[in-house]
């Protein structure tokens, strides 16, 4: 099995995309006005907001929670089982995503759907993806958070760092099939992981900030003050809870409870898949990262955040 599903120059993971049903949700879903959708980029705290917003359309109530799977309750764009459930889907539906800005239905820009997009500090995505990935069989796993940190600083990012001489040998070495471009394409223009750069993704989706059909969160805001968040979503959807129901909705979007819920935990995993156990939910903390980088390795982070992340307002990260 390949390391990946290589779609338009960026890796997915193996398991559940194809090709084909890329091209479709990218190029054919059409959005509804009624349609909600949580957007983040891998290991951002997607499961979290998922398992709030169903909370939050129970009003509190943990029936729907805890009987139905959490892959089930909020369906992937860009799988080839949620694109066929969604399409045939009727009323409201709640959608997630992790696909870059580029390749996200058209659509969607002529709609009235609202977006939930979460961001997290990056340096937490990152290690949280390392442990993550590397219980996976559907996606290349690095040999240590050391090489992982590699290729997640390097994201897409190879043709900006080549002058233009390279870049013309590189395009006619790409098209004549060449392997040691083709060794580049694989392990130095992606850093292989998944998705893509986190840094491409962010500020691309981070350009939707002022619509008004489009909620920015942040990781670090969820957990220092969940409630004030849970209330503000609750505002971008139109929903109005009773403070039982909000109270009910911050104790089951807990991350003792959903630790705890096999509908939620993805304990329900099948062992191909995942022959070590999928640990979702490992810590559920910010600011884990000080526990594994380097001091040379947090610094080298910072120079490459300050440099692909500049322009933007400050107070806008709020890990900065």
């Amino acid at each position: 099995m390949s390391d990946y599903l290589w779609f338009e120059g960026i890796p997915f993971p193996t398991i559940e995309y194809e090709k084909e049903i890329m091209e479709k949700s990218c190029d054919k879903f059409v959005f509804r006005d009624e349609d909600t959708f949580i957007l983040t980029y891998p290991k951002s705290g997607s499961n979290w907001m998922k398992e709030i917003v169903c909370l939050i359309q129970s009003k509190g109530d943990p029936t729907w929670v805890q009987s139905v799977p959490i892959w089930d309750r909020s369906l992937s764009i860009e799988s080839q089982r949620g694109y066929q459930k969604l399409i045939n889907k009727e009323g409201p539906r709640l959608i997630n995503s992790h696909l870059p800005f580029h390749f996200f239905p058209e659509s969607f820009f002529s709609s009235k759907a609202k977006i939930i997009y979460v961001i997290r500090n990056p340096r937490d995505v990152l290690v949280s993806g390392y442990f993550f990935w590397s219980k996976t069989k559907f996606v290349k796993i690095p040999e240590s958070l050391t090489t992982y940190f590699e290729w997640f600083i390097k994201g897409n990012g190879f043709p900006e760092l080549i002058p233009v001489s390279l870049s013309i040998w590189f395009l006619q070495s790409l098209a004549e099939g060449s392997l040691m471009t083709m060794w580049i394409v694989t392990n130095l223009i992606t850093g292989n992981v998944a998705y893509g750069s986190w840094f491409e993704h962010t500020r691309a989706w981070l350009s939707m900030r002022e619509r008004d059909n489009f909620l920015l969160l942040s990781y670090e805001d969820l957990k220092k003050d969940t409630k004030s968040t849970i209330k503000k979503i609750c505002d971008f959807l139109g929903k109005k809870l009773e403070p039982d129901e909000l109270d009910m909705v911050l104790k089951y979007s807990s991350f003792q409870a959903m630790k705890e819920n096999k509908m939620s935990n993805f304990s329900l995993i099948k062992e191909d898949m995942a022959p070590n156990g999928l640990d979702l939910l490992r810590k559920g903390t910010t600011g884990d990262w000080k526990n594994y980088f380097t001091v040379a390795q947090a610094e080298a982070f910072d120079k490459v955040f300050q440099e692909k992340m500049a322009g933007f307002p400050p107070g806008l990260f709020p890990w900065e």
